[in-house]
């Protein structure tokens, strides 16, 4: 299979992911299996745990970039492939932390209470927005066209570093409001 061909083979995955993604979590945002009469424990304890692997993530993005620099291709790979998992476990704890508990409403007022909103909604907005990036970032690796795959890199860091970072501001700034 040629490398274009293998392309135009993930574009329409791609497409789909994309959008499927936003959708599902959006649409499991609302559901509260608690208020839906399920007896199930609130996972309370995930905001931390979460947290923190966006704060691993942001290390990793890093590190890949150092390592592709440094001319280590396969280090950089594997660090990617690392910090797509981190992604997609944070987003499952997510979701299931919003499926069992209560939202947590921000307390803050004044100023910082718009500095939260702006952080937030620039987080939630480009949260959307990387993951066609990535995936498409990660396709033109694997099919090699590694001018194409750079080309697209440059846009993918620093908005997927971004989410990363502005996942743990988020998780300090609402941590004290936490039940």
């Amino acid at each position: 299979m040629k490398n274009t061909d293998l392309e135009t083979k993930y574009n329409k995955l791609i497409i789909v992911v994309s959008i499927a993604i936003p959708l599902v979590v959006a649409l499991l945002f609302g559901v509260n299996l608690r208020k839906m009469g399920y007896n199930v424990t609130p996972l309370s304890f995930l905001p931390p745990i979460y947290a923190t692997i966006n704060a691993l993530t942001a290390v990793v993005l890093i590190a890949a970039v150092v390592a592709i620099k440094k001319g280590n291709r396969k280090l950089h790979e594997n660090l990617m492939k690392l910090a797509i998992a981190c992604s997609v476990s944070f987003l499952v704890m997510y979701v299931a932390y919003h499926m069992t508990s209560d939202s947590t409403q921000f307390g803050g007022e004044g100023l910082i209470r718009y500095v939260y909103f702006f952080i937030l909604i620039t987080h939630i907005v480009l949260s959307i927005v990387i993951i066609p990036l990535v995936l498409i970032t990660y396709v033109k690796a694997l099919s090699q066209r590694f001018d194409k795959h750079k080309k697209i890199a440059k846009i993918t860091f620093p908005i997927w570093l971004y989410v990363a970072i502005t996942g743990v501001v988020v998780y300090l700034m609402i941590a004290p409001y936490y039940a």
